[in-house]
């Protein structure tokens, strides 16, 4: 079943989990889930069957559009969830929610950027307060709001081309893609779509290596490259279901897109108009003929430099599993900053971006951060999980 540009692929799932899936609602597939009646909900499950491999895998219906994909920026699409609150909470209210988690909201209209700070060496910079910091929209200076420098949770997605030319290149790539997250810690959550003429949601978001490892190892290499519809439709299934402060993807390809229905510059605007992705991206464009190898080039570069990411370059295969290990450093290494813009978010409007660190002991500084956002598409951040305990507790 396509969702949203990708495609989930069932395999070994419990049946109580299909059942949340088939039932789901067609209208916002990403979205919509439909509520146990309360005579399923005290049945038993029924116990977990093991695969038997000599069998096909059971693939749920394809009958919705493929793509284009889903507009991420849709309007007045219902959403049905367990985790949802029973009641609207303001802007720092804390809240009970149905699962018995207490949660703080943050307030809607706060710009949020995620910064990387790196000296002229290259090197992170991880002793910078808010004074030394400064921010531009449409070239006009901004008032930070709030800030924070802290390894902070990240809700991850990895995408792996899955085309032909990628068959022996998947070992070392889903080995370094186990490094990643192994390096960002166990409270993070990770989901996993492996990619050639359309994506497959080959597992949800999980912390769990092992379900992780699973999902890298479904891969069978053939076909096109379809690198913007994934991309687009993996940021959208991000910011649908990712629960954490940060927002990464991370994509992994050896060769330019060839297959997409969207082009380079409608991909960098769906993801623009989330509001908060980071694209990292690792090109394996070694072997690559010099045509292909600069499409391929300017198309991650773009993606990554857009939205506060980056993009490296291996020159070979052995180079990919210690660049995984930079991207986890780059990850948590990042200052967390937000303005109220002086300019109403009504007016709507592309907003062009400028962020500034100086620090005299440091010399030259880099900001990476995302070149600007769409203000009349501004939603409402996950919320921050804050405690178990009774309401009051303080954040």
């Amino acid at each position: 079943m396509p969702f949203n540009g990708i495609t989930i692929r069932h395999l070994g799932w419990s049946p109580a989990l299909v059942a949340v899936v088939w039932f789901g609602c067609s209208q916002a597939p990403l979205h919509c889930q439909t509520l146990p009646s309360k005579s399923a909900q005290v049945q038993p499950a029924p116990p977990q069957t093991t695969r038997d491999p000599t069998h096909p895998e059971l693939q749920l219906g394809l009958d919705l559009d493929r793509d284009p994909i889903s507009s991420p920026d849709a309007e007045g699409e219902p959403t049905f969830n367990a985790a949802t609150p029973i009641t609207p909470a303001g802007p720092g209210q804390i809240e009970k929610r149905q699962d018995g988690i207490y949660t703080m909201h943050k307030d809607v209209d706060e710009v949020l950027l995620t910064c990387a700070v790196v000296d002229e060496k290259g090197r992170p910079v991880p002793d910078l307060g808010r004074a030394n910091f400064r921010i531009w929209e449409d070239g006009v200076a901004q008032t930070t709001s709030s800030f924070l420098h802290q390894d902070q949770p990240v809700s991850l997605g990895i995408l792996v081309d899955n085309s032909g030319s990628m068959l022996d290149k998947r070992a070392a790539v889903n080995s370094a893609a186990l490094t990643l997250v192994r390096a960002l810690g166990p409270k993070d959550a990770t989901f996993i779509v492996n990619f050639s003429d359309r994506a497959i949601l080959d597992q949800g978001f999980t912390s769990d290596i092992d379900e992780l490892n699973r999902a890298l190892a479904r891969f069978d290499s053939k076909g096109t490259t379809a690198l913007y519809d994934a991309v687009a439709a993996s940021a959208d299934e991000l910011t649908s279901h990712g629960k954490l402060p940060k927002q990464v993807l991370l994509v992994i390809t050896d060769g330019a897109d060839n297959a997409s229905h969207l082009d380079l510059e409608e991909a960098v605007q769906r993801v623009q108009k989330l509001g908060g992705p980071v694209v990292y991206a690792i090109g394996l464009l070694f072997d690559s003929d010099k045509l292909e190898s600069d499409r391929a080039k300017t198309a991650l570069e773009r993606l990554s430099r857009e939205t506060g990411g980056i993009s490296y370059f291996p020159h070979s295969l052995q180079d990919v599993d210690e660049i995984a290990g930079e991207v986890a450093r780059d990850i948590q290494d990042q200052y967390t900053i937000g303005y109220h813009s002086t300019m109403p978010a009504s007016l709507g409007g592309y907003r062009v971006l400028r962020v500034e660190a100086k620090a005299s002991k440091h010399g030259n500084l880099t900001v990476r951060t995302r070149k600007g956002y769409f203000a009349n598409k501004l939603k409402s951040p996950p919320p921050t999980q804050v405690s178990e305990a009774a309401p009051g507790i303080k954040p």
